[in-house]
């Protein structure tokens, strides 16, 4: 689902590769990946990157691409992921050297003025820290609650900030930078409503039945946070720069409901509740397992997920709706290049 919102960034970052300054020769040119993951959605950027600038540079310029994220992620996967699969932008290319660094990229990671080519995909939604506790949701966005909404606003606001300066800092003059992360539309929408609502009616039905406490899921909350458009631009109101960043484009978008669109093929509801529910599991499910007594380790850890899953599944089963998916891509340029 996370692949089908990257086409439109891809091209945007391929336009940012064709066009960024460079460094003289023989430096090599410094891709940084903020947020990697375990690789997957990184493959299809670097490789459009890459490719755009071996038509600049040649076969033998020396381009490291670094890809970063917390300590806690799973670093391994990401090297499986890069050294087997047959999409990897390693393949056929002698001259990129790939590496990692497990830190937050609300800090600075790279050493100052380093930077060429930047990309985030799926990563600055979530914020640096859970600002205050959801008690009606696990999602603020679809909390009537003031003081968390006024809490996650704030939170948000600083982390993007902070995003921005640090990378700032990393980039080369003239370096660029590409991020997609999730938005709220026109409306002010989040998107994603029968997902979430489906996962929270989940948690209170096993609230009720006593296999959750609930003091264990007043604290389960999703720390992610769609951004406005003038959320975004809030760091550059005053003159057009964030320090020496500047934004040379930003467009809200729609991204594309696959899972909805394998339902209009083949119509098999259980199949497209299954699937969210899936999506769900792997991307904000150990977030949610955390706020169990006993953390991710609890003994009932794995049941939790499992039957979170299951009652997923079964509400969007019921009554399968698109998803609204507001997405949001940027091209942020640094002076002096």
């Amino acid at each position: 689902m996370q692949a089908a919102g990257l086409s439109p960034a891809v091209t945007l970052f391929e336009r940012a590769a064709r066009t960024v300054a460079l460094p003289a020769s023989p430096l090599p040119i410094i891709i940084a990946d903020y947020g990697s993951s375990e690789g997957r959605n990184s493959l299809e950027p670097m490789t459009v990157a890459i490719g755009a600038l071996r038509e600049r540079v040649g076969p033998e310029r020396a381009i490291s691409v670094v890809h970063t994220d917390v300590a806690e992620n799973d670093f391994t996967a990401l090297f499986r992921t890069l050294a087997a699969d047959p999409h990897s932008y390693l393949r056929g290319d002698l001259a990129v050297f790939c590496s990692a660094i497990g830190r937050s990229f609300y800090e600075q990671i790279l050493p100052a003025n380093s930077v060429t080519l930047a990309w985030s995909s799926w990563a600055v939604q979530w914020l640096s820290r859970v600002p205050a506790p959801i008690p009606d949701q696990v999602q603020v966005s679809y909390s009537q609650d003031p003081a968390a909404r006024a809490a996650y606003a704030e939170q948000a606001a600083e982390d993007w900030r902070t995003f921005l300066s640090h990378r700032e800092r990393e980039l080369c003059p003239g370096g660029r930078l590409v991020v997609m992360t999730m938005a709220l539309d026109e409306a002010g929408d989040f998107g994603y409503r029968p997902s979430l609502e489906a996962m929270y009616a989940a948690l209170l039905e096993m609230v009720e039945e006593g296999f959750v406490r609930a003091e264990e899921a007043n604290r389960m909350a999703i720390p992610t946070v769609g951004r406005s458009r003038a959320d975004l631009l809030a760091p550059f109101i005053r003159d057009g720069h964030c320090a020496d960043l500047s934004i040379e484009q930003i467009e809200v978008f729609l991204g594309e409901d696959k899972i909805w669109g394998q339902f209009e093929v083949d119509g098999d509801a259980q199949a497209f509740g299954a699937r969210w529910a899936a999506f769900s599991r792997a991307s904000v499910f150990p977030t949610l397992a955390s706020g169990l007594k006993g953390g991710r380790d609890d003994p009932r850890a794995a049941s939790f997920v499992e039957r979170l899953e299951s009652g997923m599944t079964a509400r969007l089963a019921a009554a399968p709706e698109r998803m609204v998916i507001p997405l949001v891509k940027l091209l942020l340029v640094k002076d002096g290049g």
